[in-house]
């Protein structure tokens, strides 16, 4: 029974963790892109606008779930659950700290990679159940959109799995900092097991995994439906994209799969490049930096830290750069993006053969 209520509260603490980002997102956001574009954003709603997130949800929680009349109620209904769902289990895999992992998995990043893919099934589900061109037009392009930016993504994941030899998250972390078990080459050439900090970290263990990180975070923007490949929810094209027909809870469901999603996948690349919960403080002569600051508590502070500043980048993105066209987003994928990251494949199996 004991069991059964951990489970039970990790879930709900996953839960109200993607609830809370969201909300501290969409704040975060707009106060972002009112200093870029030289404004105020939210002033009104408590202290600098801090509660006009709460505001908003309590809105949408009041506002009436309204089915089209020609809708497919049952598709309509479960896809932004699905939606949510699949973005919200990915979670579940990833570490925070050495030893604090919701689900210790040995095949982690092969799960939260299989799960996310679901989310294209909630947005076709969306699209169609709408009934609406707009809809269903915004859910193909969201859907071809997200399945082609999943295989330079994944080639770039690749690159990486082969330096760790391990899909276990966990393992991939550790052998980034002063824990790893293994000898860890700086640029292939100095030992820096126990130096640790960021000279450690997996992009600078083999240099071509900074493209190869570049690849996965500019993929994770496409698979995170965000700008400048925001098209699927073009204003002045597809009204909103596959989320339409969507109000109240049905709407706010879509928006927490999209910020959850914008957390996730920065996540991810903190795990896999960036050193996931090691510290990017080395030890330096009887200054055990790295030493000191590697545990339970300081990983979490480390990884959120990182993935939060990833989240930053994604925002500052979208609101300086135009959005791109359909053409433009496949070219980019298929000629530029896809190549460099096949690439990178060949170029982990020579450097783990020779220089590991």
């Amino acid at each position: 029974m004991s069991n059964y209520l951990i489970y039970f509260l990790v879930a709900a603490g996953l839960f109200a963790f993607a609830a809370l980002f969201a909300l501290f997102g969409v704040y975060a956001e707009r106060k972002i892109s009112a200093y870029i574009q030289d404004r105020l954003g939210p002033t009104e709603t408590g202290k600098f606008g801090s509660l006009q997130t709460f505001a908003d949800i309590l809105k949408m929680v009041q506002k009436e779930l309204i089915i089209p009349a020609k809708a497919d109620k049952w598709l309509f209904v479960l896809a932004p659950v699905i939606i949510f769902v699949a973005v919200y289990m990915g979670f579940a895999a990833l570490p925070w700290g050495p030893g604090l992992v919701p689900s210790k998995i040995n095949i982690g990043l092969y799960y939260v990679f299989a799960i996310i893919s679901i989310e294209t099934l909630g947005i076709l589900m969306a699209g169609w159940g709408s009934n609406n061109k707009y809809s269903i037009l915004g859910a193909m392009r969201s859907a071809a959109q997200i399945i082609s930016y999943e295989i330079p993504a994944g080639f770039a994941i690749i690159s990486a799995v082969m330096i760790a030899q391990s899909l276990d998250l966990q393992v991939i972390s550790t052998q980034q900092g002063v824990a790893s078990t293994e000898t860890i080459k700086f640029f292939g050439f100095w030992d820096v097991t126990h130096i640790g900090g960021l000279l450690s970290w997996n992009i600078f263990r083999a240099p071509h995994l900074i493209i190869a990180f570049v690849i996965y975070f500019i993929s994770s923007l496409a698979e995170a439906n965000r700008a400048p490949f925001d098209i699927p929810e073009a204003e002045s094209e597809l009204v909103a994209g596959f989320h339409t027909e969507y109000s109240g809870l049905g709407f706010a469901f879509v928006f927490l799969a999209e910020y959850s999603m914008m957390f996730l996948v920065s996540m991810i690349g903190v795990v896999l490049f960036l050193g996931a919960w090691n510290t990017p403080l080395p030890n330096i002569g009887a200054l055990k930096l790295a030493d000191w600051t590697t545990n339970i508590w300081w990983g979490i502070f480390w990884v959120a830290i990182k993935s939060l500043a990833l989240v930053g980048v994604q925002m500052w993105i979208r609101w300086t750069l135009p959005r791109l066209r359909v053409d433009q987003l496949m070219n980019l994928c298929w000629k530029v993006l896809t190549p460099l990251a096949f690439a990178c494949i060949l170029i982990s199996g020579v450097w783990r053969l020779w220089l590991m």
